[in-house]
C-alpha cells in the first residue's frame, strides 16, 4: 500500500471569499490487497468519522465518512479543513488509520492456524 497525502489551500465563494485549507489523498493498493478486500468484503468498512470545513449544519454525518471503498479507484480523495493545525491534525488520523489499516489486511490475508493451549 502506498499513500501519498498533500495538502493546497483554496478559496470558495464569490463575493465572501473564505479560505480552506484541502488535503488530498491517494491511496495505491497492491493487487494482493485489492483481492482481500474483494474477497472478504472489506469494501464498505469504515475508517474514519469526519465533516468538513464547508459542511451544512443538517447535513447527515455518514454523508462524509471514509471507506475503503473511497480508496480503491485510485483517485485522490479530498477534505476541506478550516486552519492548517486542522489539516495537518487530520493528516496525522488518516496516517494512524492507514497505518492500522495495513495491519487488518495482513491479519485477514489468510485463516488463522489451530492452536493447542494446555492449562
Amino acid at each position: 500500500m502506498r499513500v501519498s497525502i498533500s495538502h493546497q489551500t483554496v478559496q470558495q465563494g464569490f463575493i465572501f471569499k473564505k479560505t480552506f485549507h484541502e488535503v488530498h489523498l491517494m491511496v495505491a493498493f497492491t493487487h494482493e490487497e485489492k483481492q482481500i478486500i474483494k474477497q472478504r468484503g472489506l469494501l464498505k468498512t469504515k475508517l474514519i468519522d469526519r465533516r468538513p470545513a464547508d459542511a451544512k449544519n443538517d447535513a447527515r454525518d455518514e454523508k462524509f465518512e471514509l471507506r475503503v471503498e473511497h480508496l480503491m479507484d485510485g483517485k485522490a480523495d479530498t477534505f476541506l479543513c478550516a486552519t492548517p493545525s486542522k489539516s495537518k491534525i487530520y493528516e496525522e488520523e488518516l496516517l494512524a488509520v492507514l497505518q492500522q489499516m495495513k495491519i487488518w489486511l495482513t491479519d485477514n490475508a489468510e485463516t488463522g492456524t489451530r492452536t493447542v493451549v494446555e492449562f
